[in-house]
């Protein structure tokens, strides 16, 4: 049996082990698993919609192979959201669809991807001001079905170029040049969609950590934690946007509960409005892989917690957050923070020793409290959302640890926790969809016309 690692201030608990505990989970199932850590914990230079547009600019202007003069930048009705009022990062402060076709043509590294704006120089600046000033950048709404969707049309002369990018955030499915394709893909469901969808469970992701050789991992998580604690310290050291972080420690103290969300806000607050930091993402989103992961660090540092028993704890949170968001997708009207935090407050259980039926009811409590945030877009109050889905995350855990738990029956609860979290996906998958659109209207109203 695993025992509690928590310090003294915690109840001892050792959890029992279950009848599937002995078994070995199938090895192409652990390796699927490695693979999934390993596609989505990848660092970002910024809110990642506003990148994808700009790693989007920057292919089409490497396909045109000149600086195009006019630009045409149809996007899904999400993506106009999300990139409406958060700050381009390496900018200046730009906002915008413009904001990041512009930095994308004129900065952008295209074979850099997420990271397509990292190397963007001081004297870079000036240029993407005046190329907004001076090239001719139209905004449409896309009639893609698809809710994440860029389609990004250059010109210059007599010659053009398009790349198309659907599904996820650097998934490109179609570049062209005068028309004649250079490369055209089927835009399905990809085989990580399917591993999710078939063999990402709570059982297997408990079992996955329990059998996990930390080293086929450490690379990755190790990333995680120095870049997404990078950030969180620059927005606990500096004023960004609505400053959540710094609130949160000034107004209800450094315990480690209110650190853990302080933490995490704090990231976004920083990452939100400019912070050119590099963020490791999960489920292509920085916010939701800073929620995931740094209550589970500040934990680890309060009990005293081994590299090991953080790794395992880790990986538990971003694939719990992983199969969350794997039935709602990467964009809709339900805040992804919300599946990230049932993560954070998953992988705070394992690593207080936390066997599967105390991470099932972490995650079960943690819907009941939170579920519905609504998404209005990336943006400084991101970072508020963060604290409060962490809230709910670590009092799921709680609840459980002193013997309270919301039951199947309870609204939209199953006894299940694949069955409660199959709910909740199609609550925001489709129950959400008339939402999300009339979000998208209140939002962008005008701004397409």
């Amino acid at each position: 049996m695993r025992e509690c690692i928590c310090k003294k201030s915690y109840k001892s608990i050792v959890f029992a082990r279950l009848p599937w505990y002995n078994i070995r989970m199938e090895k192409t199932v652990y390796e699927s698993f490695i693979k999934i850590l390993e596609e989505e914990l990848v660092p970002a230079t910024g809110c990642t919609e506003p990148i994808a547009v700009a790693y989007a600019a920057a292919l089409a202007r490497d396909t045109l192979g000149a600086l195009p003069y006019e630009t045409v930048a149809e996007v899904s009705g999400n993506i106009l959201k999300n990139v409406k009022s958060v700050v381009v990062p390496n900018t200046g402060g730009l906002r915008g669809i413009e904001s990041a076709v512009a930095a994308g043509i004129v900065a952008g590294n295209a074979e850099k991807r997420l990271d397509v704006l990292a190397d963007i120089k001081a004297n870079d600046l000036e240029k993407i001001r005046a190329y907004i000033e001076k090239a001719h950048c139209t905004v449409q709404k896309s009639h893609s079905q698809c809710v994440f969707d860029i389609g990004i049309t250059v010109k210059s002369g007599e010659h053009s170029a398009y790349v198309r990018i659907t599904k996820h955030h650097t998934n490109v499915v179609r570049i062209e040049r005068d028309g004649a394709a250079l490369l055209s893909k089927d835009e399905g469901e990809n085989e990580q969609s399917a591993i999710v969808r078939d063999s990402l469970t709570i059982k297997n992701i408990i079992a996955f950590a329990n059998e996990l050789k930390t080293n086929d991992i450490a690379a990755v998580i190790k990333r995680q934690i120095a870049c997404n604690t990078a950030i969180s310290d620059e927005g606990l050291k500096n004023d960004y946007g609505g400053r959540v972080g710094k609130t949160l420690l000034a107004a209800f103290g450094s315990g480690v509960h209110n650190r853990a969300k302080a933490a995490a806000a704090a990231g976004s607050d920083a990452r939100m409005n400019g912070c050119s930091l590099p963020v490791v993402i999960v489920s292509g989103s920085g916010n939701q892989g800073m929620t995931a992961s740094l209550p589970v660090i500040e934990y680890a540092k309060e009990l005293g917690a081994s590299e090991e028993q953080l790794i395992r704890a880790l990986a538990v949170a971003d694939l719990i957050t992983v199969r969350l968001k794997s039935g709602i997708g990467k964009l809709s009207a339900y805040c992804g923070a919300v599946s990230a935090g049932c993560g954070a407050g998953a992988g705070v259980c394992y690593l207080c020793g936390g066997d599967y039926d105390a991470v099932s009811h972490t995650v079960i409590n943690a819907l009941a409290i939170n579920s519905g945030i609504l998404c209005d877009g990336a943006k400084s109050s991101c970072a508020a959302k963060i604290a409060s889905a962490v809230d709910a995350g670590l009092l799921g855990y709680e609840m459980y640890r002193n013997g309270n738990m919301f039951y199947g029956g309870d609204g939209i609860l199953d006894s299940d926790v694949e069955k409660t979290i199959d709910n909740v996906g199609d609550i925001a998958r489709i129950g959400m969809h008339e939402t999300d659109e009339q979000i998208v209207n209140l939002m962008i109203e005008g701004c397409c016309k």
